[in-house]
């Protein structure tokens, strides 16, 4: 409890359930956190990374070594291991690939700078060396990326190729990579100031169960796996008006419970007939706008589906928000919420075609209109096709920047290596004990290569060895085959990585751990954890309070 003393009294600053960690007690505890999150992670890192099944409290199962779904889907509730889990959010967000070695990248910073700081290194120095070295790396990454043609289809195979591998996509990643390529390129667009950009709007990406991965495929327009709701309706259509809804085409019910009386047989009739008449008169109010098709978010009544097959309108209910959505852009419509307001201009114009084997409906625009993909991806279980999604993801983001920027690397660590030599030459400049942190962060960077090797059951020290004495007869391109074992040329080889993810990643993990390192002060309004030795604070309690560590050990306990 923080006391002062005033006037001989004790005055009481924080409640009396509030705990306080203080100094190099709260900074062991935020390493450790943070390490601890870095740690679950890294075996999933490179082309021979193992899964990770994650079970929720629902039962629902996730088998993935996806970086980013891991740590989302695992239990954590220690704030300080909750900021690396951000680490894994925005290297997702910005490059949509390298989510674990950013996270890995991070823990090795802190592990790095826990050594310093038991030197008496002052936490303001490791700080600033940090961010001079990653400032530096950065531009040491734009002096070794490589230029590549955007239009070059075989690099940009490469690098969809290099993402899968290692992920559920990995099996038929050449029928996909070709696939992923087409489609970027299809919704790659010249901005008016010349820069070009991969819309994404323009790009759906559906799932289907019950085939291999390798039939899927790239369709132009959108797909809408439903069937019509009444079995009289046509199901191919050319040149189709094409309405959107987002309201349910039924009556509205009351708000309360509602009682009516009758008292003759007439009476239901009427009341019935009345209802009939209303759900007529919504239905010709669609038919009057010329509408040919109608896609609904919501139900159908019953009466409206025999009205609407009756004037040989196609209707679909119970149509996803999100296929919707995508169906805007590729008819060019809008989604009507009040029937009594369509215009023409709402509608859209297309071609409808009714795959029954599949049972799908492929839409496309007419004409020019038609300037929206859907990437149909089939997989032979739910789990299998929801993994491949993630891979494939991952493919299209880092496809996107390579087309957007440009630049790539070679991959199996071969940047890390090259980095970090150059950062040691960059080191003997520094002045100070900055020095000493831009040295550790070059060895933070060759984590990587380490990693690539354990979990390729190859020997880490070796493998870097040969690695470091390949960068330094010249080879910047000499990365790790993980198959092999040997240390080669690995652009030559096809592995190639987006220059964005890795300067992305880098930047990412020394924010993070800096944001860690600044901390030396922890306050708790309930009981802080103790430690599994019984002192308080240490790191990785029990959950509770400022803890948590306990709680998310106990969460990847139950689910890795």
């Amino acid at each position: 409890m923080s006391q002062q003393q005033m006037q001989g009294q004790p005055m009481i600053i924080l409640g009396e359930d509030a705990q306080r960690m203080k100094d190099k007690s709260a900074q062991e505890h935020n390493i450790a956190a943070a390490r601890a999150v870095a740690e679950s992670v890294r075996s999933t890192l490179g082309p021979k990374g193992m899964d990770k099944m994650l079970v929720s409290s629902l039962g629902d199962i996730t088998v993935t070594n996806d970086g980013v779904t891991i740590l989302e889907e695992m239990d954590i509730d220690n704030p300080t291991a909750s900021m690396i889990v951000e680490v894994a959010e925005t290297q997702e967000d910005e490059a949509g690939d390298g989510t674990t070695t950013a996270v890995a990248i991070t823990g090795e910073l802190l592990k790095n700078a826990e050594d310093l700081l038991e030197q008496d290194i002052h936490p303001t120095a490791i700080i600033k060396g940090f961010d001079m070295a990653a400032e530096r790396a950065r531009e040491e990454v734009d002096d070794i990326a490589i230029d590549v043609d955007r239009d070059d289809e075989e690099i940009l195979k490469k690098v969809a190729e290099t993402s899968m591998t290692g992920k559920g996509a990995e099996q038929h990643k050449e029928v996909l990579a070709e696939l992923i390529v087409e489609g970027a390129q299809a919704v790659t667009v010249e901005a008016d100031d010349g820069s070009v950009v991969v819309d994404m709007a323009y790009l759906d990406i559906e799932t289907q169960t019950g085939r291999s991965a390798g039939d899927s495929e790239l369709l132009n327009g959108g797909v809408v796996d439903k069937d019509p709701v009444h079995e009289n309706m046509p199901v191919d259509l050319e040149d189709a008006n094409i309405l959107l809804v987002d309201s349910p085409l039924e009556l509205d019910e009351a708000e309360v419970d509602t009682q009516v009386s009758v008292t003759d047989p007439d009476q239901l009739k009427n009341f019935l007939d009345k209802e009939e008449e209303q759900l007529q008169e919504m239905v010709q109010k669609i038919a009057d706008a010329g509408v040919d098709a109608v896609f609904c978010q919501k139900g159908i009544d019953d009466m409206a589906e025999h009205y609407l097959a009756k004037e040989g309108i196609l209707a679909l209910s119970r149509v996803k928000k999100s296929q919707l959505q995508f169906l805007t852009e590729v008819l060019e419509a809008r989604i009507v919420s009040d029937l009594d307001s369509i215009e023409e201009s709402d509608l859209g114009t297309g071609n409808i075609e009714r795959d029954e084997d599949e049972e799908l409906f492929y839409v496309e625009g007419a004409g020019d209109q038609s300037h929206g993909v859907t990437l149909l991806l089939r997989g032979s279980t739910e789990h299998v096709v929801d993994e491949l999604e993630r891979g494939v993801n991952d493919a299209l983001s880092v496809v996107s920047d390579t087309i957007i920027e440009g630049a790539v690397l070679p991959g199996g660590g071969a940047p890390e290596v090259e980095l970090a030599s150059r950062l040691r030459d960059y080191a003997d400049s520094v002045s100070g004990r900055e020095q000493l942190a831009v040295e550790a962060f070059a060895d933070s960077l060759e984590l990587v290569p380490r990693v690539l090797a354990e979990n390729a059951g190859l020997d880490s020290i070796d493998t870097l060895v040969d690695m470091r004495s390949a960068h330094e007869s010249g080879d910047a391109r000499a990365g790790l085959n993980v198959f092999s074992g040997e240390v080669e040329d690995t652009f030559e080889a096809g592995v190639v990585e987006p220059a964005h993810a890795k300067r992305q990643a880098m930047g990412s993990a020394a924010e993070a751990a800096n944001l860690v390192l600044k901390i030396d002060d922890i306050i708790s309004a309930g009981d802080l954890s103790t430690s599994g030795d019984g002192e308080e604070g240490g790191p990785g309690g029990a959950p509770g309070g400022m803890g948590g560590m306990g709680g998310m050990g106990g969460g990847m306990g139950g689910m890795m």
